[in-house]
């Protein structure tokens, strides 16, 4: 087979184009997953029986059905419940917030967990008032200990973009396919599609490392 790696050059705007729409969808849902996902950590240690159990369905719920059903319902199933038509773009989005919060939420969780309870006890002894404790002793070494698997979980989530291509939103993986439907070089363009990807994550991983280190995690 003979290989012509001319076709990259000529797709690649197309290709930075529909990367540039999974940074944009990775990033927004990112950020309201983290949100989402550190207000559901909190409510599952702190939130008392209720809360705590809201939060524990909606973990439970996310993380035990695939992402692609997820982003199926929300896309095709949702618009017939609500009455309303949600965008490709706004769907997933939606998705990624929702499943990436899922999975924040535990690893909000788990690091909350994980912070001697004796930091918590001297902190109310010296007459701090418990959300000054969380804000100022316990949430700062917290924070320190989500950041790797916040990390690896922003990796999976830029990754599961790719499963959009299902609702038509035209992130990297549908511009590869639809460039490759046209000059049918698969093995230029899906190179050049893991490429891109692997670009994204890589970046992602050494400003994570970065900050990491500046934490003196490592």
């Amino acid at each position: 087979m003979e290989l012509d790696w001319s076709v990259v050059a000529t797709a690649l705007p197309e290709l930075l184009a529909g990367a540039r729409i999974t940074i944009v969808i990775a990033l927004i849902g990112l950020f309201g997953g983290s949100a989402v996902g550190a207000l559901a950590g909190l409510c599952r240690v702190y939130g008392g029986i209720i809360l705590n159990a809201i939060a524990f369905v909606y973990v439970e719920v996310i993380r035990g059905t695939p992402m692609l059903v997820q982003v199926m319902f929300i896309y095709f199933a949702l618009p017939l419940l609500v009455d309303i038509r949600i965008d490709p773009f706004l769907a997933a989005v939606i998705a990624v917030v929702i499943n990436s919060g899922a999975y924040i939420a535990e690893i909000f969780r788990s690091a909350l967990l994980s912070i001697n309870k004796g930091l918590t006890e001297a902190g109310l002894a010296l007459g701090m008032p418990g959300w000054k404790v969380l804000t100022n002793v316990v949430g700062p070494l917290a924070l320190r200990r989500v950041l790797a698997p916040l990390g690896n979980q922003f990796i999976v989530s830029i990754k599961d973009t790719s499963l959009f291509i299902v609702i038509g939103v035209a992130e990297l993986t549908r511009a590869g396919q639809e460039i490759m439907a046209t000059n049918f070089r698969a093995v230029e363009i899906w190179s050049a599609v893991a490429v891109l990807y692997l670009i994204m994550t890589g970046v992602l991983s050494f400003l994570l490392r970065v900050t990491e280190k500046r934490m003196r995690v490592l």
